[in-house]
């Protein structure tokens, strides 16, 4: 939390120390409002001392934005353009105000007078058991699918690192993984090194579009695994099938609630339809208690390896 603290002017540090962040999942920032805190099970809104609600001002927010951008507005144009900016650590802020917007495209954000503060966590060993599930003598194509906020890519880390460094008391040895980082929240690499733990034989290619990077990673890195976070675009489907096609194993994740509602996104209806996964993980979160469900198909792509 040190990093996300050192976003605040100091007087907002003070109060933000002041509460307990062991559960905090969002930190929300508006224009004339208070601070929004979202815990695992509730929010409420942060308080001063003498219990009033702090309410943002202009200034905090070119303060916090000051320090998101390393005052540098220029550097970061490109993950404006996205709606989001991704700090050490791997938190991203996702931020609100007025799209310039021309020649067919979103240009910039400016006038930011919203964010979202989201608090990136790592759970080591979340995965293991069901890494284990996904081998036999070599690992299936896998899609994880979870609606926001159910773990999805902090799962999907601890697979990447897991299947890297092996489980040497199953005897299985550590693949050559590839980590195709769009969003720079898998390895949060700040300036090209990673802020988490991805195993020793994981290579990545940050904020790159994932499309083009599963391709730079099979021609450049010749992995084994190639893990890519929230696929959604019909370019996305076509070059996880040009990579199993090449015999490199796939696993990644989408938004959805189900498998059914993936199903009926355009970009997905080959590829699950189709079987092309051989393993279908579903994350769910009820009263903040997180589920998995596993569906595995008989007739999923195989390739030899």
């Amino acid at each position: 939390m040190e990093i996300i603290y050192n976003m605040f002017p100091p007087h907002i540090q003070k109060i933000l120390r002041a509460v307990d962040d062991r559960d905090i999942e969002e930190i929300r920032i508006r224009i004339h409002s208070p601070v929004e805190i979202i815990t695992t099970r509730t929010f409420f809104y942060m308080t001063t001392p003498d219990d009033r609600f702090y309410v943002i001002t202009e200034r905090d927010i070119e303060y916090i934005f000051n320090q998101l951008s390393e005052f540098s507005m220029y550097a970061f144009q490109e993950e404006l353009k996205q709606g989001y900016i991704t700090t050490r650590g791997g938190h991203r802020v996702g931020i609100g105000g007025q799209v310039v917007y021309e020649n067919g495209g979103i240009q910039t954000v400016k006038h930011i007078r919203f964010m979202n503060i989201r608090v990136a966590s790592d759970h080591i060993g979340t995965a293991r058991a069901y890494v284990e599930r996904l081998y036999k003598g070599n690992y299936d194509n896998t899609l994880i699918i979870g609606a926001p906020q159910t773990g999805k890519t902090t799962f999907l880390r601890d697979i990447a690192r897991t299947i890297s460094s092996g489980i040497p008391e199953k005897d299985i040895a550590g693949k050559k993984v590839a980590i195709v980082d769009e969003r720079s929240e898998i390895a949060a690499c700040y300036h090209g090194a990673p802020s988490f733990q991805i195993g020793q034989r994981t290579d990545v290619l940050d904020r790159c579009p994932k499309a083009e990077g599963m391709m730079m990673m099979i021609r450049a890195m010749s992995p084994e695994v190639i893990i890519v976070d929230e696929i959604g675009r019909r370019e996305d489907a076509e070059a996880i099938m040009e990579a199993i096609h090449a015999g490199v194993t796939v696993i990644c994740t989408a938004h959805g609630h189900s498998v059914a509602t993936v199903k009926q996104r355009p970009a997905f209806q080959h590829l699950v339809i189709d079987s092309v996964f051989r393993h279908i993980v579903t994350l769910q979160r009820i009263n903040g208690v997180f589920q998995i469900q596993w569906e595995e198909s008989t007739q999923g792509m195989e390739f030899s390896k």
